[in-house]
C-alpha cells in the first residue's frame, strides 16, 4: 500500500483575512457563486463585496437552506449554472463548506472554503459528509482533489460563539486516537493509503496543542479576543485535525458519532460535542490506560465538551436505544472497522456505558 498525504492547496490563516478574499480568488476565477447561510450573508457581504469589487471579481450569493443533502447540493448547483459561475465559494459552518465542495465537484469548478467558526476539521478536506433532510447521517461523498483555498479569518472566529469553538475541539480531539488505531490496524486512510509520517505527526501536535492552548484559546473567544493561543486551536482544529484525520485515518470516535445522529435527544449537540463523547467511548473501547482516558475526561471538563450521556442530553440511559446507535457504528463501510481488531455492536455498547460511567465519575 502506497503512503498518502493530501491537502488543500494553499491554507491561509490571520486576523481579517476576510478583508483580502478575492485576492484569493482571482486566481481561481472571475465569476464568484458565493454559498452562505441568512446569517452568514449578514456578517459577511459588505466585506466581500468590497474585496470582490477592488479586484474585479464578480460575487453572487445564494443561500443556503441548512442540511447537506441530496436535494440542497442539485438546487445549488443549478443556480451557479445560471449564474455562469467560473468558482465557488463557501462561507460558513461545516455544512456550508461541504455543499460547495459538492457544487464545486458536480460542475468541475475550483473551490475556496472560507470558515466563520473552527467547529469541525470538514474545511481543509477533499470529502462532503452527506445527511438525510431530516439531518441523519447518509454517507461520505470523496471528491478528486482538496479545496484550492482555505480561509480562515480568526477574528471571525474569535467573535462567534465560543461554543463552536470548543465543538472545534471535540472534533480535533479524536484526530490522533483515530489515526493511532488506524496506524495499528494498516487500513487505508481517507486518501487512499498508508499514513505518512507526517500526517501522523501533524495528528499528535493537534492533540498537544489542544492540551496545552485549549482552555486558554476558550476564555480568550469569550471575550472575541484573536490570541495567540486561540490561533493555535485554530489552526489545530482546522488544518492539523483536517490533514491528519485524512491521510491518518477515522476509526471508532467518528463512527459511534455517526450512530448517535439516530438519537433524536442529541440532535441539538454539534458534530464535535458528539465526536468528543465518541473519542471517549473509543479509549473504553480499546482498553487504554485510565490516566490516558482522565487527561482526556479533564480536558474535556475543563473546555465545556461533554463527558457523558446526561451531558448529552440522554436522560433515560436506554440499552436498547443505546444498542441501535452501536449496530449503526459497526454498518457495513463505517470507519468502525479501521480499529485493529473485530469490534461488534455488543462491544461498543459496553464501551459507551463504560465511558458514560467514567465521564460521569470524579476519577
Amino acid at each position: 500500500m502506497d503512503n498518502i498525504i493530501i491537502s488543500p492547496s494553499k491554507y491561509v490563516q490571520g486576523a481579517n483575512v476576510m478583508a483580502n478574499l478575492a485576492t484569493y480568488l482571482k486566481p481561481l476565477g472571475e465569476h464568484a457563486l458565493v454559498i452562505a447561510d441568512a446569517f452568514v450573508t449578514h456578517l459577511v457581504e459588505k466585506a466581500v463585496n468590497a474585496s470582490c469589487q477592488q479586484q474585479l471579481v464578480e460575487a453572487y450569493f445564494t443561500e443556503f437552506q441548512g442540511e447537506c443533502c441530496i436535494t440542497e447540493i442539485d438546487r445549488i448547483t443549478e443556480h451557479a449554472k445560471a449564474q455562469h459561475a467560473t468558482v465557488i465559494v463557501g462561507i460558513g459552518g461545516g455544512k456550508t463548506l461541504d455543499t460547495a465542495k459538492a457544487t464545486a465537484a458536480n460542475l468541475s469548478l475550483p473551490v475556496a472554503i472560507v470558515p466563520t467558526i473552527a467547529s469541525t476539521d470538514a474545511p481543509t478536506s477533499a470529502l462532503s459528509v452527506i445527511y438525510t433532510p431530516q439531518g441523519e447521517f447518509s454517507e461520505y461523498r470523496f471528491y478528486a482533489h482538496n479545496p484550492n483555498v482555505v480561509i480562515m479569518d480568526t477574528q471571525v472566529v474569535a467573535n462567534a460563539p465560543t461554543r463552536l469553538l470548543v465543538s472545534g475541539m471535540g472534533d480535533a480531539l479524536s484526530t490522533y486516537f483515530e489515526a493511532r488505531a488506524n496506524q495499528r490496524s494498516g487500513k487505508a486512510t481517507m486518501a487512499g493509503g498508508a499514513p505518512t509520517r507526517a500526517a501522523q505527526t501533524l495528528a499528535k501536535l493537534c492533540y498537544e496543542i489542544l492540551l496545552s492552548d485549549g482552555l486558554k484559546a476558550k476564555l480568550a473567544c469569550d471575550h472575541n479576543l484573536a490570541s495567540q493561543a486561540l490561533n493555535n486551536v485554530v489552526e489545530a482544529n482546522t488544518y492539523l485535525s483536517g490533514v491528519g484525520f485524512e491521510s491518518s485515518g477515522l476509526a471508532a470516535a467518528h463512527a459511534i458519532h455517526n450512530g448517535l445522529t439516530l438519537m433524536e435527544e442529541c440532535h441539538h449537540l454539534y458534530h464535535g460535542e458528539k465526536v468528543a463523547f465518541g473519542t471517549l467511548s473509543q479509549l473504553a473501547l480499546e482498553n487504554a490506560p485510565l490516566d490516558e482516558i482522565r487527561t482526556v475526561i479533564g480536558f474535556c471538563r475543563s473546555v465545556g465538551l461533554p463527558t457523558n450521556l446526561n451531558d448529552m442530553g440522554v436522560t433515560n440511559i436506554d440499552r436498547a436505544k443505546l444498542l441501535q446507535v452501536a449496530q449503526a457504528s459497526c454498518a457495513e463501510g463505517e470507519t468502525m472497522h479501521n480499529m485493529p481488531f473485530e469490534v461488534t455492536p455488543e462491544a461498543v455498547l459496553a464501551a459507551m456505558l463504560t465511558a458514560h460511567e467514567l465521564g460521569s465519575a470524579v476519577i
